[in-house]
């Protein structure tokens, strides 16, 4: 794992978007192309105003969704392909989007993903960290054995009060029930991971993280096996990992 803490979110995001800048550069030159996934949420906000002003060659990426909400529409605000086309998609004009829809039959939607995703191995996967330290939307205790790159999940009740505080749902109801996430397998099969988790409400994942040993009720712990990990975090997210650092 490498470490980066900065004092800001805004500093932890720029810094992210720098590293994932020279990581994407010397991929394409490598190979001519490069594939991403890229996450969501209000976490990824700052990364993603920096990420898509880096002299990146768009044309030769090709971006795939992490997770999406079964059966929300996207128009409503939380939808993650609507976040995606509106943050991210609309000022970089990448070669090739697969965004998940969440609205058709979700079995047919995770073969298909399913098939995609297979075709070639994903060189850099932009993946957070939820308040109850799930990874996509691999809530505890996560299934670290599936091997199959997506699946359906139920979604737990701190997932959903997470989803209400941050702004996305008016209250836990609303939220739905289930959603399509890559599974943590297919996750770790990424050439580089880059998780960019600011401010205080990730604090105690983040301290859990460090805490505690490879454990499903602690998803992101997975994320310290994997031999190119890059953890950027501000001062509010990082306040408790001292001692483990």
């Amino acid at each position: 794992m490498q470490l980066t803490i900065m004092e800001q979110a805004d500093q932890a995001g720029l810094t992210a978007a720098l590293a994932c800048e020279a990581l994407l550069k010397e991929i394409i030159a490598e190979q001519g192309r490069a594939r991403i996934v890229l996450s969501t949420g209000a976490s990824q906000f700052e990364f993603l105003s920096h990420f898509v002003k880096r002299e990146i060659q768009w044309d030769k990426v090709e971006m795939f969704h992490l997770d999406e909400y079964i059966g929300l529409p996207e128009s409503h605000p939380a939808s993650f392909r609507r976040y995606l086309k509106e943050r991210f998609l609309k000022f970089a004009p990448v070669g090739r989007a697969c965004l998940i829809d969440g609205e058709s039959k979700a079995e047919e939607v995770v073969a298909l993903l399913n098939k995609e995703i297979e075709q070639a191995p994903v060189d850099l996967a932009l993946i957070g960290i939820g308040e109850n330290a799930h990874i996509a939307f691999n809530d505890p205790p996560a299934d670290f054995q599936l091997e199959s790159p997506y699946t359906i999940v139920n979604l737990s009740e701190t997932c959903k009060r997470q989803q209400v505080r941050e702004g996305w749902f008016e209250r836990t109801g609303d939220v739905p029930e289930q959603a399509i996430t890559m599974t943590v397998q297919h996750i770790l099969k990424s050439r580089h991971i880059v998780s960019v988790v600011p401010r205080q409400a990730k604090a105690k994942a983040i301290a859990d993280t460090f805490r505690e040993t490879v454990d499903p009720n602690v998803p992101a712990t997975i994320l310290k096996t994997h031999p190119s990990w890059r953890l950027y975090l501000d001062k509010e997210s990082s306040a408790s990992i001292y001692q483990w650092v």
